[in-house]
């Protein structure tokens, strides 16, 4: 357990390596969060959710970091609103990094010295916690550099799994009884218990993503100007934002680009697509004469193809598996809440860091946001 946490600790301080003390501090919209914060938040969930309640004689690093750093645990006191938190250049990023060092010794220290399964239990949502901010680190670097009229190169050595070098193949699934969700003794979500079953019927699913080359031939045929493909809450959303592309493309004299992490390229219609909606992934499906399938279909599907380079659109709703039981105290506001008007993702994407997803791993969002690395998979 001491080396996880180490190495997850070491990895979030690996991924600011090419940044520079401007880039830690910047928050262009209010769903994108500064990188010092991510760096001050994964130290603030160690620090209150473990080492307050389990270090004996243990002093916060500074009083005011729970108010500055807690994200949306109402049960944990009084924050700063999201929008406000690229108004922070105090405390530096000098500041965040040696609380950093702090929080980690004490943490390290506590774990020499007891091995207590509720502490550990902590420590292993610490890790994977820290693991999803490492993601949404990425995720929210990616969109300041996306948007700033140089389009900064992040990492030129970065791979965002961009190939699926293969035909294209249907798989079919009898229609039949399956189990889905977690019922191992390996890390999970409480969101991902409560195994069950559930009956499908026959269908049939891609063994690859959809590329741009494809979305391309749907943006050139109309595809968002047609309202018959689209929910009606979609086409206020695109009709409202003027979107006619996904996130990162853009179209210049010399044909389409999109920027990625190595920084802005022309578009390889081979590339996997990516940074897309739930609205936008519906609405391609329909002019396919597909759809997208559902999360049970995926996760029994999953072993017959490769997961892992987006996060994949599913057509279901983001509620409770039957039996769930939400975790007491301020851990419930992990998941639980967050169970109505959002869609389930499944996979992982070239953005989320290592042993972190599974096949029953349930990422939800708003079916409007695309900053995420999404893409999809079709269905029939």
């Amino acid at each position: 357990m001491i080396q996880k946490f180490i190495e997850t600790r070491a990895f979030s301080k690996l991924l600011c390596e090419p940044l520079q003390t401007e880039d830690f501090v910047i928050q262009p919209v209010e769903f994108v969060s500064p990188t010092k914060w991510h760096l001050a938040h994964t130290s603030w969930f160690f620090e209150v959710f473990i080492l307050t309640k389990h270090k004996k004689d243990y002093q916060l690093y500074n009083k005011d970091f729970p108010f500055l750093f807690n994200s949306y645990y109402e049960t944990k006191g009084e924050r700063v609103m999201r929008a406000n938190r690229g108004n922070m250049s105090r405390p530096t990023v000098g500041d965040i990094f040696q609380y950093r060092t702090h929080v980690t010794k004490a943490m390290k220290e506590l774990l020499e010295t007891s091995k207590d399964k509720e502490l550990l239990d902590l420590v292993h949502i610490g890790i994977h916690h820290e693991k999803q901010h490492q993601e949404l680190l990425l995720m929210d670097i990616k969109y300041c550099f996306g948007h700033n009229p140089l389009f900064p190169v992040y990492n030129p050595d970065f791979d965002e799994k961009t190939n699926e070098d293969f035909e294209q193949k249907w798989f079919r699934v009898k229609e039949g009884l399956y189990k889905i969700g977690h019922d191992t003794n390996e890390f999970s979500y409480d969101n991902e218990s409560g195994a069950h079953k559930v009956f499908l019927e026959n269908f049939e699913i891609s063994n690859r993503l959809v590329t741009n080359g494809e979305f391309l031939e749907f943006i050139e045929n109309d595809g968002y100007k047609d309202p018959l493909l689209w929910h009606a809450d979609a086409w206020d959303w695109i009709q409202n934002e003027k979107i006619e592309h996904p996130l990162y493309w853009q179209k210049t004299k010399e044909g389409w680009e999109e920027y990625h992490l190595t920084g802005l390229e022309y578009l390889d219609p081979s590339h996997v697509l990516s940074h897309i909606s739930y609205y936008e992934a519906f609405a391609f499906a329909q002019w396919k004469g597909c759809r997208l399938p559902t999360e049970s279909e995926w996760e029994i599907a999953q072993e017959q193809f490769s997961w892992g380079k987006r996060w994949e659109w599913t057509e279901s709703a983001y509620l409770p598996y039957p039996n769930y039981q939400k975790a007491s105290g301020a851990l419930g506001e992990y998941n639980g809440k967050f169970m109505v008007n959002q869609k389930v993702l499944r996979g992982g994407s070239a953005l989320t860091s290592n042993k972190h997803t599974r096949k029953t791993y349930r990422n939800f969002f708003h079916p409007h946001m695309r900053w995420q690395q999404s893409g999809l998979r079709l269905a029939k």
